[in-house]
């Protein structure tokens, strides 16, 4: 069996290298209510291994809302269920004046499967004090 490897023109990188490049996971977080990124927002991520929620890991939006590397680089992509908690409440707590924020929903459960870890799974999270909404974004 012959294998081949084909590199692209303009970046020198292998046709891998450069699906790797837009893979894993990301996320942006913005608050709709004042209508700009959402920074400091605690977001964890959990996968689904044996039937129960395993913990992995801790991250945190910066000033554009979004996190500084990937929430899941390309080359730690599995195939799997994945879980995306967002601190919605600690966030507007934060801001200014949080006594007349009136919290409806207080952490924001985003669940997901990754079904090809050669795509990106951008999870953008869009929250006001009484509602979050998310889809797959680009």
């Amino acid at each position: 069996m012959l294998s081949a490897t084909i590199t692209t023109i303009k970046t020198g990188k292998t046709r891998h290298e450069e699906d790797l490049k837009m893979a894993g996971i990301t996320t942006h977080v913005l608050d709709t209510n004042r209508g700009q990124p959402a920074a400091g927002v605690r977001i964890d991520l959990s996968i689904m291994e044996a039937g129960a929620w395993k913990f992995v890991k801790t991250v945190t939006t910066n000033s554009d809302g979004r996190t500084d590397t990937p929430v899941v680089k390309p080359e730690e992509a599995r195939v799997g269920e994945y879980e995306l908690v967002f601190y919605i409440d600690e966030y507007y707590q934060k801001q200014p004046d949080p006594s007349n924020t009136q919290l409806f929903v207080d952490r924001a459960a985003v669940r997901f499967s990754i079904f090809d870890v050669k795509q990106h799974y951008h999870v953008p999270l869009l929250c006001t004090p009484g509602s979050c909404t998310t889809y797959r974004g680009s």
